[in-house]
């Protein structure tokens, strides 16, 4: 089977797409690679991830000391109204 020469002219066109296409995602992963080292020190996704969990985990502990401390200031409140 024998591809006509509209057929290898639309091929062609569709590479072309195809490399425009890489071209504008390799560009925008250079910015965000930029930004990330920017923003955060990061040089590599794996370094992203590592500070993302890092950073989860220093959330999760900030939650529980406000929950805590809520927790406390309620009762501290609930004591002086007893009163």
């Amino acid at each position: 089977m024998s591809m006509s020469e509209k057929d290898l002219l639309d091929l062609k066109e569709q590479i072309n797409e195809a490399k425009t296409k890489v071209s504008e995602l390799t560009g925008q992963k250079q910015i965000l690679m930029r930004q990330l080292k920017e923003t955060w020190g990061c040089d590599t996704i794996e370094q992203a991830e590592n500070k993302l969990e890092e950073l989860n985990k220093r959330t999760n502990s900030l939650e529980k000391k406000i929950t805590i401390a809520s927790r406390e200031l309620e009762e501290q409140l609930n004591s002086l109204e007893d009163e």
